[in-house]
């Protein structure tokens, strides 16, 4: 085979690659994970999932504000709302039952160490190799926010060298399984490149998740006459179920 014809053959090769990872990309990753799920009344919490619920050390566990309430009206002050374990009043001890979680392999727990060292908190000095290397451990382990962190980081130089590839391909591998954000992510780069085709499709898939930025973001580009009216509408109906879907009478709504 002559020089030509087998770089020819390697970047026939390489092309589909692409098409095989972009087909992949598009059809998964449309339904939100379990963990997105509250553990007690097992609805899907509401979008940005951290302003709609809360975690304790003890147990990991995401439970959504609803139920956080309703366990507080029963008294259940001091507790944690899903292991009923006593939550720590102080950073030692929190930080201590982190660890603990951490050496176990808790994916969750190994996340946020990880983000404790990167923003230099509850007494620990900032390492952001260090919060890297966590991230990585945890996103091995399954999280899908470590995934979309490390994207985070990579794809804007956030305290390191950027490298956009790398960002992209950890939010690639979290969009595939559900992560809205890193969905999300995904449409703004394809947007900033000037793929708009591409940039709708994603924000259609995160938009039908209950996303509203991705919704907002679809009718901007429908106003500039980047997305086809049918395709707003669209999303708009899947993200009005979805939001729907994320109801229940204990949230107040």
């Amino acid at each position: 085979m002559s020089n030509e014809s087998a770089a020819q053959a390697a970047v026939e090769a390489a092309d589909l690659v692409v098409r095989s990872l972009h087909q992949r990309l598009m059809a998964s990753g449309h339904e939100r994970p379990e963990g997105d799920r509250c553990p007690i009344c097992f609805d899907l919490i509401e979008l940005p999932v951290g302003a709609h619920s809360k975690m304790n050390c003890c147990c990991m566990k995401r439970v959504c504000n609803g139920c956080a309430l309703t366990a507080q009206r029963r008294g259940m002050n001091g507790l944690c709302e899903f292991c009923r374990t006593p939550i720590p009043d102080n950073k030692g001890s929190t930080h201590a039952m982190v660890q603990k979680r951490v050496s176990k392999g808790d994916a969750t727990a190994t996340f946020n160490l990880g983000e404790k060292y990167f923003h230099g908190e509850d007494g620990l000095a900032k390492n952001v190799p260090r919060a890297i290397e966590l991230w990585t451990e945890a996103a091995e382990l399954g999280s899908l926010d470590a995934h979309c962190q490390i994207g985070v980081v990579y794809y804007n130089g956030i305290d390191v060298e950027e490298d956009k590839p790398r960002g992209t391909h950890h939010w690639q591998q979290a969009a595939m399984k559900g992560d809205v954000e890193s969905r999300h992510n995904l449409g703004i780069a394809e947007y900033k490149n000037g793929n708009y085709q591409l940039a709708v499709q994603h924000f259609m898939i995160s938009a039908k998740m209950g996303d509203e930025n991705s919704l907002n973001d679809i009718k901007q580009m429908f106003k500039l006459g980047y997305a086809a009216k049918a395709q707003y509408a669209k999303a708009l109906l899947g993200y009005r179920d979805a939001v729907e879907e994320m109801k229940s009478p204990q949230r107040g709504s």
